[in-house]
């Protein structure tokens, strides 16, 4: 199986931090916030795919070819045009089902086992303000029905975490633009559910870091991540 980890954003939110290191690179009680996403994936992961671009030198010379035993690919995203065209621009490597994480969130390691386990499905975390965040709404059978960018009002508060089971079937539907310039993998893999049912797994456990008191925070939950 392989999984594709979205490393190549130039991380502005966490300057001055982020102007001479990518963000999946800082540092978390010694180690890259990235090294802990590639030893949290499930054994069934033997392919890494990192989508690298700004100062991603840096994260192939720390990483290399094989990491941990698992063969690492990188694909260099010149053109950030959204999470749905960093699929896109895998497409031609990619086989079979894979999963698509963050490069610069903590997961637990049994959510992404679990999420590994389904052929089109997404993680979602209970927030307590769904304002803040894309919210995922879902039927009785907690199938995706929809998603909404930061909601002035849901009753909903499973939030996008930015982690997905996605099979081949992904790339028979065009990609939905967010904007002019870029296009939505949460949003495309939304527009599936008229013909597939896609599964909202609640995670047990997140920790975004996309401000510098994050990092803190992180290195604070980080052996909550790792029982």
């Amino acid at each position: 199986m392989q999984a594709v980890i979205l490393a190549a954003g130039k991380g502005t939110r966490m300057r001055p931090l982020t102007y001479e290191i990518p963000k999946p690179m800082l540092m978390v009680n010694g180690k890259p916030i990235l090294e802990y996403t590639i030893s949290f994936l499930p054994e069934s992961v033997d392919e890494v795919i990192i989508v690298i671009g700004y100062l991603g030198e840096q994260i192939k010379e720390y990483f290399g070819s094989n990491f941990l035993g698992k063969k690492i690919t990188y694909v260099f995203q010149e053109k950030l045009n959204g999470t749905g065209g960093c699929i896109q621009l895998c497409r031609s490597i990619l086989k079979n089902n894979f999963l698509v994480l963050m490069g610069d969130d903590l997961y637990h390691k049994k959510d992404i086992e679990k999420l590994a386990q389904e052929k089109l499905a997404v993680l979602a975390y209970r927030v307590e303000d769904p304002t803040r965040f894309g919210i995922f709404k879902i039927d009785a059978n907690n199938q995706l029905m929809e998603i909404i960018e930061k909601p002035k009002f849901s009753k909903s508060n499973l939030a996008n975490i930015g982690a997905y089971a996605i099979n081949q079937d992904f790339f028979n539907y065009p990609l939905v633009p967010i904007s002019e310039t870029e296009y939505g993998l949460p949003q495309t893999l939304t527009s599936m559910n008229k013909d597939f049912k896609i599964k909202v797994i609640p995670a047990k456990m997140w920790q975004p870091v996309g401000y510098p008191e994050d990092i803190e925070k992180a290195e604070k939950n980080l052996d909550k991540f790792l029982n």
